[in-house]
């Protein structure tokens, strides 16, 4: 067995797929089957069960996947102190996000660290919040985008930017010629929130109830852009990062009115595994995203 066996094992009980685990070695699903039925050889064991849909690890496969994920830490952290004294800009950057730090952004910093160094790449997945958590301490991608960042004794946070948050209601609301509004304006309105468990919710929820401000919650979701649609639609009021809804309010299908006294912010930060050891690569990328945060959009080079 190699490195290269290891790595395929593990990215394909990681995605629970042979074609998603072969994809992410550039091999074919066969190829990917093929190696798994060598470590199976090897071991004289069953590693993973395939009578069951999706597939799932036997006892001996799941030893062996805990195990492989530890060597591939440690080789990997060999690899980028020797590629650290190289100075060498190549290889792979894994990274999650949350879906609303914005998908132009993200796509114009992946196709920016791409032009700078082309012997790099990024792969990017957007998760919900607490998939983004689990990949990052599954060891699954090596940063994770997340709004309001929690910091852990398994996890380290790296601040990037804090967003502000503005009524959103539709055009012909009666909130929506005002300049600006306080959280009294809101009182008694029908309103569409996030679901609770989520952090910005609790968050409005905090800033409403300290207030003594009582609104209407007629909708509850989980994603920024289904609560746009259903602002759009009339359903009601909602308070939604800015930068998301920049587009909107262009476009005019939606309003945004600023909130005073005082303003709340969304904090976006990055979330890595404590005491890793970024690759020179990684390192570069995390520079681009501050880099963007700070100027607005990348410089040219």
């Amino acid at each position: 067995m190699n490195i290269e066996t290891l790595r395929i094992f593990c990215d394909v009980v990681q995605h629970q797929s042979f074609s998603r685990g072969a994809a992410a070695n550039n091999v074919s699903q066969s190829a990917a089957t093929q190696s798994i039925h060598r470590m199976e050889r090897h071991f004289g064991v069953q590693l993973v069960d395939r009578n069951k849909r999706p597939f799932v690890l036997t006892p001996e496969g799941q030893a062996c996947y805990e195990g492989f994920r530890e060597v591939l830490e440690l080789y990997d952290a060999v690899e980028t102190r020797v590629r650290s004294l190289r100075k060498e800009i190549t290889g792979l950057v894994r990274v999650a996000a949350i879906y609303s730090v914005g998908l132009h952004d993200m796509a114009r910093c992946m196709q920016d660290f791409m032009r700078r160094y082309p012997k790099a790449k990024v792969r990017l997945e957007y998760l919900r919040p607490n998939k983004v958590y689990e990949a990052v301490l599954n060891s699954e991608v090596d940063l994770g985008i997340v709004s309001y960042p929690a910091q852990t004794p398994e996890l380290s946070v790296i601040p990037l930017r804090s967003e502000p948050m503005v009524l959103v209601c539709h055009p012909k609301h009666h909130l929506a010629s005002r300049d600006a509004v306080t959280a009294e304006h809101l009182q008694d309105e029908d309103f569409v929130a996030f679901d609770r468990e989520l952090p910005i919710r609790k968050e409005i929820d905090r800033y409403l109830r300290q207030r003594s401000v009582s609104i209407r919650v007629v909708m509850e979701f989980d994603n920024i852009e289904t609560i746009k649609q259903a602002v759009e639609i009339g359903a009601g009021v909602s308070i939604l990062p800015q930068p998301t809804v920049a587009l909107d309010v262009e476009a005019g299908r939606l309003s945004a009115v600023r909130l005073i006294a005082p303003q709340l912010q969304r904090p976006i930060g990055i979330i890595h595994r404590q005491r890793k050891v970024f690759s020179p690569t990684a390192t570069k990328f995390i520079e681009l995203l501050q880099e963007v945060q700070v100027n607005g959009q990348p410089e040219e080079r």
